[in-house]
């Protein structure tokens, strides 16, 4: 019984980050594209890199799938799911990777910026693909310069937020028993 009940924690929590991401982009899907057609900062990524840490890569995946899904049906724009899709499970296998193989040797912030590079790379190989216009890879080195500058907002936020709200609470919410102060835990 105690397993189901924390396996319900853990999906009610991938469901809220999914839902807290899925709000975060219809927000930004309001604003005018920066500097090039579809081109948003993906603030809603903040919450697939933190679910990626808390919980691990496979809640994470569920987060991305569920955000891109639900956020292109909300928004309107179905086409938008094939670049959305790609590119956030292609920067969500990156981090996942960056965060298990060289994770704290490299920042939060260090995977989030490549992994926005490559979210962008990614969509720009697929829209060249579905497109047949290999003029927009030209694009690609300004689209290498918005990841930068988004993945440094993204892992600014979730270093933010993990420097502000306590493990406990993360841990309390899933129905896991927090450290004592003196390293010990209750039994």
């Amino acid at each position: 019984m105690a397993k189901g009940n924390g396996a319900a924690k853990r999906i009610a929590a991938d469901a809220l980050f999914a839902a807290l991401g899925l709000i975060t982009f219809l927000i930004e899907s309001l604003f005018p594209p920066l500097f090039f057609p579809g081109a948003k900062m993906g603030l809603s990524n903040i919450f697939s890199l933190a679910a990626l840490i808390l919980f691990g890569p496979a809640d994470a995946f569920a987060v991305v799938v569920v955000r891109t899904v639900l956020g292109s049906l909300f928004a309107g724009n179905i086409s938008s799911l094939l670049y959305s899709f790609t590119g956030g499970v292609a920067a969500m296998a990156i981090s996942a990777l960056l965060v298990y193989l060289v994770y704290p040797r490299v920042s939060v912030m260090a995977v989030s910026i490549v992994a926005a590079v490559a979210h962008n790379i990614v969509q720009n190989l697929v829209f060249v693909a579905i497109s047949g216009t290999p003029l927009v890879f030209s694009y690609m080195p300004y689209l290498a310069l918005l990841g930068v500058l988004s993945g440094a907002i993204v892992g600014a936020a979730v270093m933010l937020i993990f420097k502000k709200v306590p493990l406990s609470v993360f841990e309390r919410a899933l129905g896991q028993k927090p450290p004592k102060k003196n390293g010990t835990e209750d039994k």
